[in-house]
């Protein structure tokens, strides 16, 4: 039997199972309360319950004293429902709401998703989780004061992992070492969230959303974000590659139209060899949304990649199309030389293209 838990002042609601807390069935539900450690021992997820019954579970009286008890306060990832509840917690729903850190992880896992893409995962300290916004990056912190940026490709809600995206770049020294060197249980130091690349949750508008290569990462955050959610905003997600292979999770994309009617994708090849088997759409990846989508004025457009597909997008969907120019977000992947003289991974420009921020 599941409660129904709501959420003042939000007035958003979810539902709890008995054996979840409630802080992980709000994330499961893509609702982001505030939370640090998720094991009761930092504090960041205390809120009060306003009326219902609940356990408290493992919550510490160094943590949550027995005052704090008494007058309806609890730590939301160790407190359990038994009853319907109303809670009192404030949602991360923009920047400012959630603080940026600099953390330890492990890596947990790598996989070679294509012959230059590597799926890096991560692992948090037992006691540590990172609160982001679908869309955001991280830093990774390299010697001599260098850092590298990569987007996050998990939801929120699912942050026991974190997974990044890595295309390995010719004579780059951090992903080199990521596609030679790097093994699983390495150590990593990152910093983040950062960006200001992210859903916005506010509207209600359907999406268009476009990606070039390993761009893909974002896009898949927000969209996995976006059902988690149960959001029934329509999303159409285009995803370019050079050929097949920069396709490098062409499945699991595919998979989104078949379980759920408001999302579409399209996948798209720029450069198709004569013998190669594709019945897919060809061209430019933004050129071929445009051909779908000729009047943009009532999208929000979601766009990643290099930079010259994200001013060519920019500037097509606004002139073109007539999508307003506060409704056009992008993360653009730019590369950065090193003390070294080598091209290294994307660099985030990461900013809303709009005139207005």
């Amino acid at each position: 039997m599941s409660f129904q838990v709501s959420i003042q002042p939000s007035r958003h609601s979810f539902q709890a199972e008995p054996d979840e807390t409630i802080l992980e069935a709000a994330l499961r539900q893509g609702l982001s309360l505030p939370y640090g450690c998720r094991d009761g021992v930092c504090g960041s997820c205390r809120g009060k319950v306003l009326t219902g019954e609940f356990e408290h579970g493992k919550a510490q009286l160094e943590v949550l004293s027995d005052a704090d008890r008494r007058a309806g306060f609890a730590l939301f990832c160790c407190a359990q429902a038994r009853s319907d509840l109303c809670i009192e917690s404030r949602e991360a729903r923009s920047l400012a709401d959630i603080p940026v850190r600099t953390l330890p992880a492990r890596v947990h896992k790598l996989t070679r998703a294509a012959p230059d893409v590597m799926i890096v995962e991560l692992k948090l300290p037992a006691n540590e989780r990172l609160r982001f916004l679908a869309g955001q990056y991280v830093d990774i912190l390299l010697k001599e004061g260098r850092r590298r940026a990569f987007s996050l490709a998990n939801a929120p809600h699912d942050d026991a992992v974190l997974q990044l995206h890595v295309r390995h770049v010719p004579g780059g020294q951090f992903t080199g070492h990521v596609f030679n060197t790097m093994k699983e249980r390495d150590i990593v130091r990152l910093r983040g969230p950062q960006g200001s690349f992210f859903q916005r949750e506010d509207s209600t508008k359907p999406m268009l959303l476009v990606a070039g290569g390993t761009g893909f990462a974002p896009i898949k955050a927000i969209v996995e974000h976006a059902i988690a959610e149960e959001s029934q905003r329509p999303m159409h997600v285009y995803w370019g590659g050079r050929g097949r292979a920069d396709l490098y999770l062409l499945k699991l994309a595919q998979q989104w139209p078949l379980l759920h009617a408001n999302i579409r994708f399209t996948p798209v090849l720029s450069d198709l060899p004569t013998e190669a088997q594709w019945d897919g759409r060809t061209g430019l990846v933004h050129h071929v949304a445009l051909a779908d989508h000729t009047d943009l004025s009532d999208y929000q457009a979601y766009v990643c990649g290099s930079p010259a597909m994200v001013a060519a997008a920019r500037q097509d969907f606004l002139a073109r199309c007539d999508l307003p120019a506060d409704e056009f977000f992008a993360d653009s992947f730019d590369f950065a030389a090193d003390t070294l003289d080598a091209i290294d991974a994307p660099t985030h420009l990461n900013t809303r293209l709009d005139p207005h921020e």
